[in-house]
């Protein structure tokens, strides 16, 4: 069970200061927009929190495109909207620039094959759920998200499209209690970020002789060719001797994965 609250808390209150700027191209009006500013939490997705960063930009741009998907961009590269906020920031913020995250807001020339489309919030919604249930899959069997019932899942996601922890969490803690018959996960739900993807496997938080496994050892089994890494979430750089179980416990993205960027 995942018992450290104080760090359950932490991790949810992480909040990135962001400055969203309208293309220069797109401009239609005499006017230069001024810039739109947010505080936003790393743990939402950027779907659940643009609707005001639409409203603000939309008056400035060719009424054309103001039926457009908007998408968002930073240092040339379109911004995936199913990865978590977080996780974009930690993979692609440059270190040497300073907060807030610069954001290029678009209304124009949807990069078709780079990002998909989430023309709304359900969309997000079924996407979110479907990553969970995967989780659970490689957790309990699919046993915990396939007994809950419908309002558990509303309250899920409403929880988190709403940042309300103890709504969340009231029902989440059910995913990450071991069952009765088990006192760890069946395997551990993470992806590994590097380059423009991740890669993901089957990975168990215990060894063969019982042990538990760190992350170490979970680096070993995913980039056996690399094994002098960094990795970062929640903008933390992790020990490597963490156990693997603790680590799916508490450090965990509402959608039950651990999302590791690989520095």
């Amino acid at each position: 069970m995942a018992n450290d609250r104080e760090i359950l808390r932490e991790i949810w209150e992480g909040k990135l200061p962001i400055c969203f700027r309208l293309d220069s191209e797109e401009v239609a009006d005499v006017r230069e927009p001024d810039p739109f500013y947010l505080m936003i939490p790393r743990l939402s997705y950027f779907p659940l929190v643009t609707d005001k960063i639409k409203r603000h930009f939309l008056k400035y741009v060719d009424s054309e495109k103001s039926e457009q998907e908007m998408w968002l961009e930073y240092n040339g590269q379109p911004l995936k909207w199913h990865y978590p906020i977080g996780v974009l920031f930690d993979l692609l913020f440059d270190k040497d620039e300073l907060l807030p995250w610069n954001i290029i807001v678009h209304f124009d020339k949807f990069p078709e094959t780079e990002v998909f489309r989430f023309s709304n919030k359900d969309m997000v919604e079924s996407y979110f759920m479907s990553c969970l249930k995967e989780a659970d899959v490689m957790k309990h069997r699919g046993q915990i998200a396939g007994s809950m019932q419908k309002k558990d899942h509303n309250q899920l996601w409403l929880g988190l499209q709403n940042d309300k922890f103890d709504q969340f969490w009231a029902v989440n803690r059910k995913l990450m209690e071991a069952t009765s018959d088990h006192e760890y996960f069946k395997y551990i739900p993470f992806r590994c970020y590097f380059d423009n993807g991740y890669r993901q496997k089957l990975v168990k938080p215990i060894a063969e002789n019982g042990a538990k496994k760190t992350l170490q050892d979970l680096i070993k089994e995913m980039f056996s060719d690399r094994p002098e890494v960094q990795v970062k979430t929640h903008g933390l750089i992790l020990p490597l001797d963490t156990p693997l179980q603790w680590l799916s416990e508490h450090m965990s993205y509402p959608d039950n994965f651990l999302h590791l960027c690989i520095i």
